[in-house]
């Protein structure tokens, strides 16, 4: 690809993408609804653990649909170089699930301790379980697939990594707007998950690190857990109780408005970043061997 037209294009697919996704997702969502019986002009209609699975699950198949179509006609490259290489699929996935269920894990813990939050009873159910199991990795898939796999990527063309990186961080927190309960503060710490998850990303191009922590953080933090996750309200098989909303419990927004997200999400960045900037750093540098300089080869040698 000539690297002038790199550089424009990237942003240029960005802005283009933007109104067939929001209006296949729109559709998808209208259809689901459809299918489940639902009103379209219902208000404050409140839907249960396999509804919200089928309408995550429509709109994972949108998602893909149109980042599929852009991939192909668009950009011109595989589906698979957005991210999907199975070859460090298995670490990856270990890696984002440990991550995401020991900071959640901390979390609670922590708030339990400082009595900010009280074990209120359990409720096991198995098929809401399996159920949450889907909706979570429909929601990772989907989100991941459109802001890192997509957009982040082609911001990458346009502009410095990191700035990229910051601007996919900022739309993605932008798309919380609608959230129950969403704040500036909520802002602030929906884009400090967008850096989290984007970081591994713009090192490695591969999703399989973000995905398993998206799922892992929605997963341990809403079913497991029993906090709302941005603002909604799931199945948790741990329920819990407040005295009440604090900055430091997140209260209605769930874990990601509370002041320990903050200060977690700020450590797992930094550890992270020095982690792939260390490695990155260390990666062996090919250097022409002696006989490619005698001779005019492309023979190189790795120091």
């Amino acid at each position: 690809m000539n690297e002038s037209k790199g550089v424009t294009k990237g942003w240029i697919r960005v802005v283009l993408i933007i109104v067939p996704f929001v209006v296949f997702i729109g559709v998808s969502q209208m259809m689901a609804m459809l299918i489940l019986g639902i009103e379209l002009s219902a208000r404050n209609f409140v839907p249960n653990t396999f509804q919200n699975t089928v309408i995550a699950l429509s709109m994972l198949l949108a998602t893909t649909a149109v980042v599929a179509m852009f991939r192909e006609w668009v950009d011109k490259e595989s589906f698979r170089s957005l991210g999907f290489n199975l070859k460090s699929a298995g670490r990856d996935w270990a890696a984002g699930l440990l991550l995401g269920s020991v900071m959640m894990t901390a979390g609670f813990i922590l708030l339990m301790m400082l009595k900010e939050i009280h074990w209120a009873g359990t409720n096991v159910d198995f098929s809401s379980l399996l159920l949450s199991v889907v909706l979570f990795l429909a929601v990772a898939f989907n989100e991941e697939l459109i802001f890192r796999g997509y957009i982040l990527n082609n911001l990458m063309r346009s502009m410095n990594r990191y700035v990229a990186l910051l601007v996919t961080s900022v739309l993605f927190s932008l798309v919380h707007l609608g959230n129950d309960s969403f704040s500036w503060f909520s802002f602030l710490t929906i884009l400090l998950a967008g850096l989290l998850l984007g970081l591994p990303y713009i090192y490695t191009k591969s999703l399989w690190l973000p995905v398993a922590l998206h799922f892992s953080w929605n997963f341990f933090q809403g079913t497991i857990f029993g906090f709302n996750v941005s603002g909604n309200k799931e199945y948790s098989l741990i329920t819990q109780s407040r005295e009440a909303d604090t900055l430091m419990n997140g209260g209605a927004f769930g874990f990601e408005g509370s002041i320990l997200s903050v200060i977690f999400l700020s450590l797992a960045i930094c550890a992270l970043w020095l982690y792939h900037a260390r490695k990155e750093n260390a990666t062996p540098v090919a250097l022409p061997s002696e006989k490619a300089l005698e001779t005019g080869l492309e023979e190189v040698v790795v120091e």
